[in-house]
């Protein structure tokens, strides 16, 4: 299987953290999505990654497909659970996360445009989904260990992938200061080998 990724993509860092905590080997081919000649439309019609190519050559898109696949795929450490209950709650933290890496990304694209495009108004609207969903997730987190249950999930995967491009990208959203419940998991997720072997570089 060949994943079709970037280092700074907090979504393609989702499942590299998760073929790495199931012992998946995955042919890593790094992408430029600016470049002409870049094969993700090729295997996603909407041009964005990760993609991930099986060896059929059938691709998989999203990340949130992506790692349902992997997790099925090695009996290993199960990162979704197979219980109803745990599941939706698991694959709900997952989305939320998922959500407030969207809008920092948008937010992100616009602050991009020459000043005089942008559109303070999207940013600003943008910004409030990052906040709004920051505290939702902080005050679910509570004293708790892991997002879900007792054990490490999917939904601390997507929850730290996402933390971290909210201090490298908009270091002005303090966890700290703010978010404390989600500050303390965010330091304990940065310590496992998953984390550490995927940082991004901080250019």
């Amino acid at each position: 299987m060949k994943l079709l990724y970037s280092l700074t993509s907090p979504y393609a860092r989702k499942v590299r953290i998760v073929a790495a905590e199931k012992g998946i080997p995955l042919e890593m081919q790094l992408v430029v999505l600016a470049d002409p000649d870049c094969p993700v439309s090729l295997y996603n019609p909407l041009g964005k990654i990760p993609v991930l190519i099986l060896d059929d050559k059938e691709s998989l898109y999203d990340s949130s497909v992506i790692v349902d696949y992997l997790d099925q795929l090695s009996s290993g450490s199960v990162l979704i659970p197979q219980d109803t209950k745990s599941q939706y709650q698991v694959k709900r933290w997952e989305a939320l996360a998922d959500g407030v890496c969207d809008a920092g990304v948008a937010v992100l694209y616009e602050s991009r445009r020459a000043e005089n495009l942008q559109d303070p108004s999207f940013i600003a609207k943008q910004m409030g989904k990052v906040e709004r969903g920051l505290k939702v997730l902080n005050n679910d987190l509570g004293d708790h260990l892991f997002c879900v249950g007792q054990t490490f999930s999917m939904a601390d995967i997507a929850l730290g992938c996402t933390l971290e491009f909210l201090q490298r990208r908009f270091p002005e959203v303090s966890l700290e200061m703010n978010y404390p419940n989600l500050a303390r998991l965010y330091a304990s997720l940065m310590l496992r080998d998953s984390f550490i072997e995927t940082t991004p570089p901080q250019s």
